[in-house]
């Protein structure tokens, strides 16, 4: 019975599976099955609609930040974020684009590197911080506009 417990370990590849691959869109590897593996982190080929539905969630968030930005400003605000002032003042109002391809492009890599553990909790941080300055710069406006809530 011992021997079969016991099991030789050939790994039939000779080099681990790259982030970005062939793979990545016709592969079938979803999850890990093996708890070291878990704990590890490593690739996958597909992601969960709930990742998708947050990354995608984050993104709208983005925009609608860039969004409420510009009609801040419109309306005499300033800028906080000093980065987000600079590309402000090199782009003007088409800062935006500047900040969408960047944040996308964020986005992207926290993806294909979502099965490490520090990842899903950047993720899930970023949304929140996300929802957050929307939520301020909602109420900014309702401010500006004399609205009260």
């Amino acid at each position: 019975m011992e021997d079969f417990e016991q099991r030789e370990i050939n790994d039939r590849r000779q080099q681990p599976t790259p982030g970005l691959s062939r793979f990545s869109f016709f592969g079938r590897r979803r999850a890990f099955r093996r708890k070291a593996d878990r704990q590890k982190g490593g690739y996958i080929d597909r992601y969960s609609p709930g990742l998708f539905f947050l990354l995608l969630l984050i993104v709208g968030l983005n925009i609608l930040d860039a969004l409420l930005t510009i009609m801040i400003l419109d309306r005499g605000g300033w800028e906080i974020n000093p980065l987000v002032r600079s590309a402000i003042e090199l782009f003007g109002e088409k800062f935006w684009a500047w900040k969408f391809i960047i944040v996308s492009i964020a986005l992207i890599l926290l993806c294909i590197h979502s099965k490490f553990k520090p990842i899903k909790t950047i993720i899930v941080t970023t949304g929140f911080i996300y929802a957050s300055v929307v939520l301020y710069e909602i109420f900014l406006l309702m401010d500006q506009l004399n609205i009260n809530p």
